[in-house]
């Protein structure tokens, strides 16, 4: 029987690709998040707004216990767990798609996949061996991600000779080693990291070629969402007006054939992807 390369499946979770790009909600269990920073820091809050999210259409939701905003300095992972594990206890009973967490640390990454979340999110990229061989071992995906530095040092090291060149090398080395570690290929997600040690301009050429990432063999996560480039474009201050020029940029992105976005406003963004699926497919769902 052959399988369907447009399916995903582990054995926690299953993400369909069939109907083209997907929307990942971000739920962020912290103070001090640059767009929502501290609005679902309690438990139950961040629970019911992550039941809201998958009610919405989102296929998977993010939980970041860590803000990873420039200037940001790293938390510990006792209080990564302290803040995501609740939440991921709570949240993997009401809703059935999968949950992904969203840290750099092994014992944050372990903890939550013992809770019930089933997908890596690490920003890192596998610079701790250790998260490389969690995801094979539990047969999880692994999403990487192209970062300059550390959040709190990145958008002073946003140096670059071609950026789509180096970001893409960058992540396919990445994804190799992946791979070396026994990681199956189609589990690899890869993530130009937009707004992680970038300028404005490294952030447009990045989203102009798109789709270089996008032929690399790879599926290819992009988060735009409500980021800083898209108020400098729109004149927009405050992080939550920018929901039309993200709209822009998931559009451009679902286009281009990306596989996930990573959003804060999942109905509306649901809606432009649904629309851009639907036109590059040619018929009504």
């Amino acid at each position: 029987m052959t399988q369907n390369k447009n399916i995903l499946k582990w054995p926690d979770g299953v993400l369909d690709f069939s109907g083209g790009t997907l929307v990942m909600g971000i739920l962020n269990v912290t103070p001090d998040s640059f767009s929502d920073g501290g609005k679902f820091f309690d438990a139950e809050k961040a629970t019911a707004h992550g039941v809201e999210m998958a009610g919405q259409g989102a296929a998977i939701i993010d939980i970041g216990a860590e803000s990873t905003r420039p200037g940001s300095m790293p938390v510990s992972a006792v209080e990564q767990i302290n803040r995501a594990i609740p939440v991921i206890e709570k949240l993997a009973k009401k809703i059935v798609i999968p949950i992904s967490i969203d840290t750099q640390n092994c014992d944050v990454a372990k903890a939550a996949l013992d809770a019930g979340a089933s997908i890596i999110n690490d920003i890192s990229s596998l610079s701790n061996k250790r998260i490389g061989q969690l995801a094979k071992e539990r047969g999880v995906p692994i999403i990487l991600t192209h970062i300059k530095g550390t959040p709190a040092t990145m958008q002073k090291e946003a140096h670059y000779d071609n950026v789509v060149t180096e970001v893409l090398d960058y992540l396919l080395q990445r994804a190799d080693y992946a791979e070396s570690l026994g990681i199956a290929k189609e589990k690899i997600f890869i993530d130009p990291g937009i707004g992680f040690g970038k300028t404005i301009e490294h952030n447009l050429e990045l989203l102009r070629n798109i789709d270089r990432f996008v032929a690399s063999g790879y599926r290819v996560l992009v988060g735009t969402s409500r980021k800083r480039f898209i108020g400098a474009i729109t004149g927009r201050e405050k992080p939550e007006d920018r929901i039309f020029g993200t709209a822009a940029t998931v559009a451009l992105c679902a286009a281009a054939g990306v596989s996930i976005v990573r959003v804060h406003d999942v109905a509306e963004m649901v809606d432009v992807v649904k629309v851009v699926n639907t036109v590059k497919k040619r018929k009504l769902p």
